[in-house]
């Protein structure tokens, strides 16, 4: 009988704590949409993207042209003159390889770019929703951007709008 008083005691201690706590949750893909700077640094990640693309699409368009040609002659060429000719395309097709990681691997420069772009704006926001968490007491304040991880949820805890007017974009 104690044991059960006990639990019961502990489950409504933990049931009352769990309801006192203050939920939230913020839209960071509606917050930044609303930001014209992270509109202008996406424009400017696109045009470089684009930019870097070409390059490797005309680089891989030469070493086709290459490769055509090489097997058009081939009947011609020596056995020396074939091997060289497919080291310059294989050496070819390993520098744009090479380059394609360097502009987009996972440390490439357009990762690099994009954090130097990007990351400004998002350590603004996370400022921002820490300081609303602190004024307005929140345990916890979600992201219903970043995942399915909610499945409803009351437009009145919404403070998406109050990041906006703290980081000073809307009135």
């Amino acid at each position: 009988m104690k044991k059960i008083v006990t639990t019961a005691l502990v489950l409504t201690l933990f049931l009352g704590t769990a309801m006192a706590q203050k939920f939230a949750y913020v839209d960071t893909d509606y917050i930044l949409q609303n930001i014209p700077s992270y509109n202008a640094a996406q424009e400017e990640l696109n045009k470089v993207s684009e930019t870097w693309e070409t390059e490797i699409k005309a680089a891989y368009e030469e070493i086709e042209k290459m490769y055509k040609t090489y097997q058009s002659e081939r009947v011609l060429l020596t056995d020396e003159m074939k091997k060289q000719r497919e080291e310059e395309i294989m050496n070819k097709e390993r520098q744009v390889k090479e380059l394609q990681a360097k502009y987009f691997g996972p440390e490439g420069d357009l990762s690099k770019k994009r954090q130097e772009l990007v990351k400004p704006i998002q350590d603004a926001i996370y400022k921002a929703v820490k300081e609303l968490s602190a004024e307005g007491s929140y345990a916890i304040i979600f992201d219903t951007a970043s995942g399915a991880s909610i499945l409803y949820s009351n437009p009145r805890y919404d403070l998406s709008d109050e990041v906006l007017k703290k980081l000073g974009y809307k009135d």
